[in-house]
């Protein structure tokens, strides 16, 4: 997850004991663990979902972009809500809807009822996810947070870790009789518990001037969005009838119209759902642009080569698990080295990661058709790793140099919108990879069918990385990047002397984050 820039303007809660503040925290900690967890968790059971339930490919589709998409429309507008509503309140909001969403997910009798409860899962973790660095910055001072904020690091790089292990061994070993319904049910017990530590130990904050709602926006654009996604993963099985193109083409006149309102409420003083002064910003627009195409790939690379292990090749998910797991460990180590180079290298740690990360997918590709059917764990040792690698050094530097030239009193924003520009191309670039793979793999099933179908599909996150790299070239350069980074120092220090509170016995400064997730590293 990245870390967003924070805002002045919020008033915090009561002070609260240092023991309530470190339970707190494991709280926060925890649920971002949760949501990272099945962001991860569900890919290696998606045989096993399709066996049990009979689901088509489709509806496997929307098992995994279902809840991307769902987290990215209202990601902002959630943000929004903790400012207005109470930062506690709407995290526990989140955490019971995500908790009962879970619980229809592991008890769902039909593919049907698993996709709309994923959809929910979705909607709701967008709704704790935003809280969490928000909240953090209330209870710790801007000196304290350092530790904290590495602490939130190194959590979510675990979380990409256990995730594809966790539900390997959860669904491998058939745990509790539950097989792959236990990688939702596990989280029922832990919701309870987050609920009941969270209500007792998690101050209240609010924003002293929080966004308003922009709910036309929401609107337009989660409709522009569904119509794409929809009609990309229904229009293959559908046989591309005329209303699939209808709903592409109304998409993008949507599209267009929420453009345009986001214009008109921005020059009428208002506050749009996105901020198009952003986008003025050629180093701004490039971030978007990369992430959009580099988180985008992630998933697309992996919905196809999870699917190629299990199905063509016969792997179980564990097995199918620890053939991944380079990549997961690749990045977490590789994402406490990329720290320390953020100022030294800027744009060119974005670029070189992005590079390894391509390359690594050309590797997949050449050693799974090289070996074919007796593809053995061991041969996807180097590409898995360079692809983890290339990850953390694209992914850990890129919000901080994409916002270098974004004026600080606008970084909070920015960092949302970025956050969601990740989440859609995630779904997108998925549902496209859906649509060339499923396309191979019609007919009579076989390893060289799914063999083929896998190899054709790679080209889709292989040329959108390419196209990331590219764009990083536009990113703002290094000289850019530290000096936003000292003045962001400089106004959060500031805005703690003029407005510190006190909070655990600590003065501590009212901030407004939007707390805003990514893919994990």
């Amino acid at each position: 997850m990245t870390t967003p820039a924070p805002a002045p303007g919020t008033t915090a809660a009561p002070t609260t004991a240092h023991r309530a503040r470190a339970i707190a925290v494991l709280v926060l900690f925890l649920a971002s663990f949760m949501d990272l967890l099945d962001t991860t968790i569900v890919n290696v059971a998606l045989p096993s979902i399709a066996r049990d339930l009979d689901a088509t490919p489709s509806q496997l589709e929307w098992i995994v972009s279902g809840y991307v998409l769902a987290f990215a429309v209202v990601l902002i507008t959630t943000g929004r809500l903790g400012d207005l509503l109470g930062r506690k309140r709407v995290f526990l909001v989140g955490v019971a809807g995500f908790t009962v969403a879970s619980a229809a997910a592991g008890l769902a009798p039909t593919a049907e009822v698993l996709v709309g409860a994923r959809l929910v899962q979705g909607l709701f973790a967008a709704t704790m996810v935003p809280q969490v660095l928000s909240i953090i910055q209330v209870l710790y001072a801007p000196k304290e947070r350092a530790g904290v904020l590495g602490a939130y690091g190194a959590i979510t790089g675990s979380a990409a870790v256990a995730g594809p292990l966790l539900g390997g061994i959860l669904t491998t070993y058939d745990v509790l009789g539950l097989e792959w319904r236990s990688i939702f049910v596990i989280n029922i017990p832990v919701g309870v518990l987050l609920m009941v530590l969270g209500s007792s130990a998690i101050p209240e904050s609010r924003s002293d001037h929080a966004a308003r709602l922009d709910l036309r926006g929401v609107l337009l654009s989660s409709l522009a969005l569904f119509l794409v996604v929809f009609a990309l993963i229904e229009g293959r099985p559908q046989g591309w009838p005329w209303w699939i193109w209808t709903m592409l083409a109304a998409s993008v006149v949507l599209l267009g119209v929420f453009v345009l309102s986001q214009r008109v409420l921005e020059r009428s003083g208002g506050d749009p759902l996105v901020p198009l002064q952003l986008f003025g910003d050629r180093g701004y627009s490039a971030g978007a642009l990369t992430s959009f195409a580099f988180f985008g790939s992630i998933g697309a690379m992996f919905f196809g080569l999870i699917l190629y292990l299990q199905i063509g090749l016969g792997f179980s998910p564990i097995r199918a698990a620890l053939a991944t797991l380079p990549f997961s460990i690749g990045a977490f180590l590789a994402s406490g080295a990329s720290v320390p180079l953020v100022t030294r290298l800027g744009k060119g740690l974005v670029f070189t990661g992005l590079a390894f990360f391509t390359v690594a997918v050309g590797w997949l590709g050449q050693s799974v058709a090289h070996h074919g059917d007796a593809l053995q764990a061991k041969e996807l040792i180097g590409p898995m790793f360079l692809g983890g690698v290339g990850l953390a050094f694209a992914a850990v530097p890129l919000l901080d140099v994409a916002l270098a030239t974004v004026p600080v009193r606008s970084a909070g924003a920015a960092s949302g919108v970025l956050g969601t520009v990740q989440q859609v191309g995630a779904a997108v670039l998925l549902a496209v990879v859906g649509v060339v793979f499923f396309h191979t793999a019609e007919g009579v099933p076989s390893p060289q069918v799914y063999r083929d179908a896998l190899l054709n599909a790679l080209w889709v996150p292989g040329i959108a990385l390419g196209m990331a790299a590219l764009t990083s070239l536009l990113l703002p350069g290094v000289e850019a990047v530290r000096r936003h980074k000292d003045e962001a120092e400089a106004a959060e220090l500031a805005e703690a002397e003029m407005t510190g509170v006190e909070v655990a016995g600590v003065e501590v400064a009212g901030v407004e984050a939007a707390g805003t997730p990514s893919t994990p590293v």
